[in-house]
């Protein structure tokens, strides 16, 4: 196998999935803490998550500028990457009486939930640095 080889697609190891507890609230009929499912994503898909997150600024004489909204981007990554529970599922929206997975996140979990779930999201699509270093780095 040559060394260029091992860069084909079919040699790549591809969506990474983990199981990570996001909390000790949620249970199974046991009483065992039950674990998120959680995958990597592809740039594709952040590209995706970064520009859904983006609103154009009026600044001074007028002109128009991008910014990321660094909250709204981190909650699209997160949704993004949760395979189970199913974030976009109605009837789970609905017992919170929310619309949208984003909203669904925000409302099921506790602050320092919400912020592990995240650290482990960024670890598992390979952002080395945090939240705040990133949303710099993608406003450059």
């Amino acid at each position: 196998m040559s060394e260029l080889s091992l860069f084909f697609a079919q040699n790549v190891a591809c969506d990474t999935t983990e199981e990570f507890v996001v909390s000790q609230r949620f249970k199974d009929k046991v009483g065992n803490a039950v674990a998120w499912k959680l995958r990597s994503m592809t740039e594709d898909e952040n590209q995706e998550c970064r520009k859904a997150a983006t609103r154009k600024v009026k600044g001074k004489n007028g002109v128009y500028t991008s910014e990321i909204e660094p909250n709204d981007y981190m909650a699209k990554l997160m949704t993004s990457s949760v395979v189970h529970p199913d974030l976009k599922n109605a009837e789970l929206q609905r017992s919170y009486g929310v619309l949208g997975a984003e909203t669904l996140l925000r409302k099921m979990l506790l602050p320092g939930e919400f912020a592990a779930l995240g650290e482990r999201v960024q670890a598992l699509n390979g952002f080395g640095t945090d939240m705040n270093e990133l949303v710099d780095e993608v406003k450059n």
